[in-house]
């Protein structure tokens, strides 16, 4: 068994509760947390355990995975979209000026606070403050591109803490011309509560620690509905700036202020269908916040399925690809009748809010205005 190694440089310099950082090789705890394995200054791996010390996950740590990249093409605009939470902004905020890459310019999208304290604490921060007054995510995400002058547009939520290497990592991974959007690994900032530990082990935004191509071959060979969920999360994501003059901008009929979710889902199965590949580059970290109460989770849940099936309904309008009905009409609802027989599993605490927020989509969308 190797000793813990002392002095170990692993983040953003952030206490993480619930969240242990270890070289490689090193023994985790057996209480409820999960303990990430780095190796020269990267991640590599992960054990993520239950209060009940059962290993929810235990990947296999990459090989290689460690490996720093080389050169940016371009400059980088940062995007940050929010509303009405001026701690949580100023919080991400304090964790740009370590970037090892310097971005042209951070942008703070302030989407209709209510307040002026979001306002003053992008002031304070010394970055451009813009004032999107219509409620929703992506009218901020589309604000926030149309403000930016860089050749890439990368985006993070309010509440995430960036790596010091999060943005040299993402923009590097734009190595290639048809790579049109590159996504970076998302782990938890804090495993503190019940709350937080169950969205990690059955949400996590984590897609593993190997970089995953999604090209538009695979996207035109499956016949089903194309998971382009699977690709990253919306809190650590970029795109050439030039894709949305080839694309379009987000839907402003998805995601939170709207139908809930999925604004970024979607604008990725878009950008497979037009032609781009889409990267998830595990060596640009960020950390994120999950709720921490079972009200706050159990709401995310509901406007999650929400906004996916209506995302389900967008992407068929858009593209005639008949799996997304296929996947909105028989596959989720087969899904849930099976998991519904089974009801016992801790996966399923929150079935009831899941299914509410998968028929509240379908509703929203055939009730909703189409594409402009």
């Amino acid at each position: 068994m190797m000793e813990r190694a002392p002095d170990v440089d692993v983040g953003p310099g952030v206490d993480t509760p619930g969240v242990s950082h270890r070289r490689l090789g090193e023994t985790p705890d057996a209480s409820a947390r999960m303990t990430v394995f780095w190796a020269e200054g990267l991640p590599v791996g992960h054990v993520l355990t239950g209060s009940d010390g059962v290993s929810r996950t235990a990947p296999k740590p990459a090989q290689g995975a460690a490996r720093k990249l080389q050169g940016a093409p371009g400059t980088v605009s940062v995007v940050i979209c929010t509303r009405d939470r001026p701690g949580e902004l100023r919080r991400c905020l304090s964790s740009l000026p370590s970037q090892t890459l310097a971005p042209l310019e951070v942008i703070v999208v302030d989407n209709a606070s209510a307040t002026g304290e979001t306002k003053a604490v992008a002031l304070e921060a010394g970055v451009i403050y813009v004032r999107e007054d219509r409620p929703g995510l992506d009218y901020a995400r589309n604000t926030g591109a149309a403000a930016a002058h860089g050749d890439i547009v990368a985006y993070t939520d309010d509440d995430v803490l960036l790596h010091p290497s999060w943005l040299e990592n993402m923009a590097a991974a734009f190595d290639a011309p048809e790579v049109g959007a590159v996504t970076g690994l998302v782990l938890p900032a804090e495993l503190a509560t019940p709350a937080q530990l169950h969205f990690e082990t059955y949400w996590s935004f984590g897609r593993g620690y190997e970089r995953k191509d999604f090209t538009p071959k695979a996207f035109m060979a499956l016949r089903n509905a194309y998971p382009a969920w699977e690709i990253g999360a919306g809190a650590s994501m970029a795109f050439r700036r030039t894709v949305f003059a080839a694309v379009g901008g987000f839907d402003e009929r998805l995601d939170v202020g709207r139908a809930g979710c999925s604004g970024d889902s979607e604008f990725w199965y878009r950008l497979l269908a037009g032609g781009y590949v889409c990267r998830y580059e595990p060596t640009s970290v960020a950390f994120h916040y999950h709720r921490n109460t079972e009200d706050g989770l159990a709401g995310q849940l509901f406007h999650y399925m929400r906004g996916h099936s209506a995302a389900l309904l967008v992407q068929f309008e858009r593209t005639g690809r008949v799996g997304n009905l296929k996947r909105a009409f028989l596959g989720l609802p087969l899904r849930y009748g099976r998991r519904a027989l089974r009801r016992s599993q801790p996966r399923d605490l929150y079935l009831e809010r899941e299914v509410r927020g998968y028929l509240s989509g379908l509703g929203y969308y055939l009730a909703g205005p189409k594409r402009p």
